[in-house]
């Protein structure tokens, strides 16, 4: 029979440039092009180095974050989909009806305790409690 291989470590990225994987690469490309665009249109300091600050933070954190295990881009999705999203709570307090019903006392039927360490010893007292019970009710 012949034997396959098994893939591990699916849920993983591969590194592809450097330590980086390639989302993470466009992540920090992104925010490069950003800072060097806010540079080029010859921003005051005042305005370029927080709006800079913001941007590059924002990409950054989307390519290294982790929120609960997960990546800062599906939490961040997940967060825009729950905003946006329409939801209806609906809530209708219902009160309960009871339903009284005659009450049935089941007969009380004897239990005999199993005690025994052995079928044998088993069966021949439940076969004496039998006996005995059949003389009482004679």
């Amino acid at each position: 029979m012949q034997q396959f291989q098994v893939p591990q470590y699916i849920e993983i990225e591969d590194k592809i440039i450097g330590p980086l994987s390639i989302k993470q690469f466009i992540y920090v490309l992104a925010s490069g092009g950003g800072a060097l665009l806010f540079f080029a249109l010859g921003l005051p300091g005042i305005i370029f180095w927080p709006l800079t600050m913001a941007w590059v933070g924002f990409f950054v954190s989307m390519a290294f974050v982790k929120i609960n295990g997960q990546p800062f881009v599906m939490v961040l999705n997940n967060a825009i989909n729950h905003i946006t999203s329409t939801r209806l709570y609906i809530w209708k307090r219902e009160d309960k009806k009871i339903k009284s019903s005659p009450q049935v006392i089941a007969p009380v039927a004897m239990h005999a305790p199993r005690l025994t360490e052995s079928r044998l010893k088993n069966l021949s007292w439940s076969l004496d409690i039998n006996e005995k019970l059949k003389e009482r009710d004679k």
